[in-house]
């Protein structure tokens, strides 16, 4: 798919070119950060040991979780990065050793989220040291996670809360976690793990989108007969909204499907949910954009870092692969200068996180106007793509 190029498109890309990215100042301010952020996460865990990743701000107070949190494997995916950028031994064992906080969820069949959770900080781990035992762990992962997909409905069962409003809920964060499955194939030749992934990637892209590409973020089925439901929102503005996260989701998904089949359909789509996003009227010049694409209160309303780290980093794979690659290229250095420069958490502020202003879920009040974990980490990732350093 060409990409439709527009003036505000254009302006972005003439603006990118004239803006190119610091990385190695970024990485210096970000590993500065971090030191801070380790220390504030050793002192909380001596008062309770279960707390293992940091999330998020909230109320002003670090906020630590457990290791079942979807949110618990960013921050050591984060210090992988480090090292891998860096080689410095210390981020070595820091990463080493927040990463084996997480590896009981391995056995965990109680969430999709697994991609999350496991493969961010044990596929980076196995990734950059080709340590077997991280490989085990994916694998093992990849079994719990595979005892989620119904085969009726074709799909990868999202939550099992709030059943007196869904049934079988997929959220479209869903297709984050297919990499688990596609490395599962790959490390152990069993071809069901990648038939459960292209199966719920088919079907997503099915039952997902609407005629401009946007998406729905929760869509449920009738496990029965394998008919959509209902297709609604939990974390965006409405029902027929585009939240700004979930539409970053689709877009580094169908990128990522595309790596693993070569299935020129998941190229297309890709190249279509980034004509939405690159297009839409209500992104700012900076390329940050709003929570929701469709907030009628826009532009007083919050901005969503985290949807940015992640679509610049999946802007910068999708370019290898599409006919588009210098408008992504450009696009997603305009991203990774504004989050490193006017999104960058001041020296010493925000317990030690990278970036400001991301939005959870508003809706529910939610880790507003935030630092979180997810967005560092997709930032970093964004930072070592647009350096050539990332190697899959």
């Amino acid at each position: 798919m060409k990409l439709k190029i527009t003036a505000a498109l254009l302006f972005a890309i003439l603006g990118a070119n004239a803006q190119k990215v610091d990385v190695n100042k970024a990485f210096k301010s970000a590993a500065l950060q971090t030191d801070i952020l380790v220390k504030n996460v050793d002192s909380a865990r001596l008062i309770k040991p279960s707390l293992v990743s940091p999330r998020t701000v909230e109320n002003g107070q670090l906020k630590m979780v457990v290791s079942r949190d979807w949110t618990s494997g960013f921050f050591p995916a984060e210090l992988w990065y480090f090292y891998e950028y860096s080689k410095d031994q210390k981020w070595l064992n820091l990463a080493k050793k927040y990463t084996e906080d997480i590896k009981k969820e391995q056995y965990n069949r109680s969430t999709h989220d697994l991609g999350f959770m496991i493969y961010c900080p044990f596929g980076n781990g196995y990734r950059i040291t080709r340590d077997t035992a991280y490989r085990s762990v994916i694998i093992q992962a990849a079994k719990s996670l595979s005892t989620r997909f119904n085969t009726t409905a074709g799909v990868i069962r999202s939550w099992d809360h709030n059943a007196d409003k869904w049934k079988y809920p997929v959220i479209i964060d869903n297709m984050m976690n297919l990499e688990l499955l596609f490395e599962a194939t790959k490390f152990t030749g069993d071809s069901s793990f990648y038939k459960i992934a292209v199966t719920h990637a088919n079907n997503t892209l099915k039952n997902h989108f609407r005629p401009d590409f946007s998406s729905w973020h929760v869509v449920d089925y009738d496990v029965e007969t394998g008919q959509v439901i209902k297709k609604t929102t939990a974390q965006g503005y409405s029902n027929e909204s585009a939240w700004a996260r979930g539409q970053a989701w689709g877009l580094y998904g169908y990128t990522l499907c595309f790596r693993y089949t070569k299935n020129k359909a998941y190229l297309a789509h890709a190249d279509a949910i980034a004509n939405f996003i690159l297009n839409n009227k209500s992104t700012p010049a900076d390329g940050i954009p709003y929570w929701d694409y469709n907030d009628p209160q826009i532009p007083k309303v919050s901005r969503d870092a985290s949807a940015a780290a992640i679509t610049a980093s999946a802007l910068y794979e999708l370019a290898k692969y599409s006919k588009n690659a210098k408008l992504y290229k450009a696009a997603a250095d305009k991203i990774l200068h504004s989050l490193s420069t006017a999104y960058a958490s001041p020296a010493g502020a925000d317990y030690g996180f990278i970036l400001e202003h991301s939005t959870g879920h508003r809706p529910a009040k939610s880790e507003i106007d935030v630092p979180i974990n997810y967005a560092d980490y997709y930032y970093l990732e964004a930072l070592l793509r647009y350096k050539g350093k990332f190697n899959f």
